[in-house]
């Protein structure tokens, strides 16, 4: 494992966002480490009850690793993301733990602690993370001093759908261990598939799974399948447009063994790493906190007892990570000029003045799954293509389609996410503006799918595309390049007001929808 430098001395963290209370002493390397978890006894997590045993155990669980450390520097504490009573708790323990041993207080963010313990556990460098747990689903990499959010569930996370699912059949809380049991023993049934973009959707699935009348153990082996194979089509829809080569799996969700097992086939075939931390740093530990706390501590980022207010709210890409100098590669340049280029669902080649765009099976994908979307989408990709051509929005021509295959008119130009300026922006929202007007929703709005060619933007890959007139549909969509552009530069603020000037200048419901797209940014949000 990496070591730290220079030593600084142990760090206590304290971890109670949610359901478990943890302890931790870190020094160079875990020292030790005592967890009390809360328990429902029927349903799910009611935060004062957890507040409340955390506030009954919390003396026990710092008696058991205090001891442990011989030259403790700082206390740190989850400061947020989570459930406002629990992370008060924690924290009126930490201050009260700060003033009595005169040491300096450190307040952590639950999220990127999962990431730093992950990439201290495994050596991994620049990864492409998918943080899976009960409340968060996210893919983030690193970019110019934050964690960028590249993608993340627009409703519930992964974990707590699980859980929503399990109580909805009488089992026991956490869902997702039983789940698992089994869907071993199940076969595979057709469920909801909701990606859009690099975002996901969690509740229509559930939904139906709690309304089958399958096997619980089909039902639990559908679930697994298509929920496990939305998050690992998203990550590696950003490993793809990110160009990184590592991909590390953090939170309680990744200890599930099937979600491990399709993260790593992806990986494989895609000729990237792959790795998990041990389950001791897997899901909400103290460790994790200990250990960032302490990288935190190093590098001076201390916070004062008067500004140590909890934040539920608090997002990764909110954190100032200045214990990581290198400024991260968020895009690396892919060109069709060395042979055929593989993006994250197809195989682009060059046929003479045309491309041919060919999805590919995902082994990593139930084989009846895989079939079904391959199908779906180069159909629906096709269709949609020529009626946006139809409205007035720029696309390429298509020559021929099969099942699996588009030939269509090969695009000369510039991929946005490597000529972004205002006024690129600005002709991308004329496009998408005249697109929204024709009913058509993108489903994919990366800087990744447009083209400039002659001063004029290019709609591409259309394949999670669809048709709706929903102000909800056409938030969404602006929401998924609203958040590439955040996970990509700096000057996000300033793209997405001039994209916004020439949405609005051709699509007469632009003030809803940009309204309707800062909702869905809030819900992103703990929940």
């Amino acid at each position: 494992m990496p070591e730290l430098k220079p030593p600084v001395g142990e760090v206590l963290g304290l971890e109670g966002t949610a359901w478990n209370l943890s302890a931790a002493v870190f020094g160079d390397d875990l020292v030790a480490l005592h967890s009390s978890p809360y328990a429902p006894p029927t349903g799910g997590i009611h935060p004062r009850e957890a507040a409340q045993h955390h506030a009954s155990v919390m003396r026990e669980v710092i008696a058991r690793v205090l001891p442990a450390a011989e030259n403790l520097q700082a206390i740190a504490f989850s400061q947020g993301p989570g459930l406002g009573p629990c992370l008060r708790t924690v924290a009126t323990a930490a201050r009260a733990l700060s003033l009595a041993l005169d040491l300096p207080l450190v307040g952590v963010n639950h999220c990127v602690a999962h990431v730093e313990i992950g990439r201290w556990a495994t050596g991994f460098d620049d990864p492409i993370v998918l943080y899976a747990s009960g409340a968060n689903t996210q893919v983030l990499g690193y970019l110019n001093g934050r964690y960028r959010i590249f993608g993340e569930t627009l409703d519930i996370g992964i974990g707590n759908a699980l859980d929503k699912f399990a109580r909805s059949h009488g089992l026991p809380h956490p869902g997702g261990p039983v789940v698992e049991r089994f869907a071993r023993d199940g076969n595979y049934i057709e469920l909801p598939y909701t990606v859009k973009g690099m975002d996901l959707a969690f509740s229509g699935l559930i939904s139906a799974a709690q309304e089958s009348k399958a096997p619980i153990e089909d039902v639990c082996h559908g679930l697994q399948e298509t929920g496990f194979a939305m998050c690992v089509e998203v990550t590696e829809r950003a490993l793809a447009h990110a160009g990184k080569d590592e991909v590390l799996l953090v939170g309680g969700v990744g200890a599930n063994s099937r979600l491990q097992e399709m993260l790593r086939e992806m990986c494989e075939d895609r000729g990237a790493r792959f790795a998990v931390p041990e389950r001791t740093y897997l899901g909400d530990n103290g460790a994790m906190i200990a250990y960032t706390g302490r990288v935190m501590l190093e590098h001076g980022a201390l916070l004062p007892i008067e500004e140590s207010q909890v934040r539920p709210g608090y997002r990764a890409d909110e954190v100032p990570v200045v214990w990581r100098s290198e400024p991260g590669e968020a895009v690396r340049g892919l060109t069709l000029e060395g042979g055929p280029l593989r993006g994250a669902e197809a195989v682009v080649e060059v046929q003479g003045g045309d491309v041919a765009k060919r999805r590919v099976s995902k082994r990593y994908r139930n084989e009846l799954l895989d079939r079904r979307l391959i199908t779906e989408r180069t159909r629906a990709e096709a269709r949609l293509i020529a009626a946006a051509r139809r409205a007035g929005v720029r696309t390429p021509v298509i020559r021929d389609v099969t099942a699996d295959t588009i030939v269509m008119e090969r695009v000369e130009g510039d991929v946005l996410k490597y000529a972004m300026s205002e006024e690129t922006l600005r002709l991308a929202g004329v496009a998408v503006g005249r697109l929204h007007g024709a009913g058509i929703i993108h489903g994919d709005l990366t800087t990744s799918n447009m083209i400039f060619e002659d001063n004029r933007c290019v709609l591409i890959d259309f394949g999670l595309a669809h048709v709706s007139a929903e102000l909800e549909s056409r938030g969404v969509d602006l929401h998924v390049l609203f958040q590439t552009l955040e996970s990509t530069t700096d000057e996000h603020e300033e793209l997405k007001a001039a994209f916004a000037r020439g949405y609005a200048g051709v699509f007469p419901g632009a003030g809803e929808v940009l309204a309707r797209e800062r909702e869905v940014e809030l819900r992103g949000r703990y929940l």
